[in-house]
């Protein structure tokens, strides 16, 4: 009988090289995000996320034998490409909400700022969605839940009341200022839903609690590297959010981390519509199929 040989030291390395490289990059950007070693220390975001995301795609195709990186082939650097905007949409919300600042060592210029904050903003969906994959290869089974439907009038309003949100909060953001957390979910979803995608209504509907729960916990576990590492970086961000600025976990106060839950909501719904609306970027595994299939409920969410 042929006996299989006993693994040696590092073949997980070998076999998943996006794991070696993502711990190599953490491994040499967080001491110089921390640390002082001069200029090279400002442009510690994009590649320590870089490590981030790797590192994690990596453990998920060591757990599921698959990962988004090995499934999207040449179209992966598109997930980063798609995110930037994204977050730049809150950027912009938050010239309103001035919610959260920054502290750089020294003024970057308009050119400079767009350029660092467009790759650091990159990592953003890849960093949630590949986490949400890896937690649910945790989760297991998906567990039923309560089953919200909405129907074609619930999502219209629903679509409306997202605007709502937004156009109050732009109105009286001292006090909505958390409707930037929910408004851009209400917006999307129902568009999303319009074009086929699987979206976070469809999850409710149907009752499916595992990967809406592995969005929630992955939203929170970027949430506490996003904060951790930012902590003690240059540049970096300060909160300054009325009400409820008592209590800080590093520099985000504590009920600020309930955000990180929609966000993770708001991030899938926006990712599913850009593969639902481009199909020609090539996100889908399957393009063939002129619909996006995109499953979370198989533990697919890249």
């Amino acid at each position: 009988m042929e006996q299989s040989l006993p693994r040696r030291p590092f073949d997980q390395f070998r076999n998943t090289p996006q794991l070696a490289a993502g711990l190599l990059l953490i491994a040499v950007w967080w001491p110089l995000a921390w640390g002082e070693f001069g200029s090279i220390s400002h442009y510690y975001f994009f590649p320590l996320w870089l490590g981030y995301v790797l590192s994690v795609d990596g453990l998920v195709w060591l757990r599921r034998g698959t990962s988004p990186l090995v499934r999207l082939g040449w179209s992966y650097p598109l997930v980063f490409v798609i995110s930037a905007p994204f977050w730049w949409m809150f950027e912009f919300l938050n010239r309103t909400l001035t919610n959260w600042s920054y502290i750089t060592p020294w003024d970057y210029g308009l050119v400079g700022r767009t350029i660092i904050g467009s790759f650091s903003f990159a990592t953003v969906i890849p960093a949630v969605l590949t986490t949400a994959e890896l937690l649910w290869t945790f989760i297991g089974s998906d567990r039923g839940g309560v089953r919200l439907r909405l129907g074609r009038n619930g999502l219209i309003g629903a679509h409306i009341a997202g605007w709502l949100m937004l156009i109050s909060m732009m109105i009286w953001p001292e006090y909505l200022f958390p409707f930037c957390w929910l408004s851009v979910l209400f917006i999307l979803d129902p568009i999303a839903r319009a074009l086929g995608a699987t979206t976070i209504s469809t999850l409710f509907e149907r009752g499916r609690t595992g990967p809406l729960l592995s969005l929630a916990a992955a939203g929170l576990v970027c949430g506490w590297f996003w904060e951790m590492w930012n902590y003690l970086a240059m540049p970096k961000w300060i909160y300054s959010v009325p009400h409820v600025g008592f209590l800080h976990v590093w520099e985000m106060p504590i009920l600020g981390y309930g955000g990180y839950i929609p966000f993770a909501f708001e991030i899938f719904a926006f990712y599913v519509l850009v593969v639902a609306a481009l199909p020609w970027l090539g996100l889908e595994p399957d393009p063939k199929s002129g619909r996006p299939q995109i499953d979370p409920v198989e533990g697919r969410f890249l």
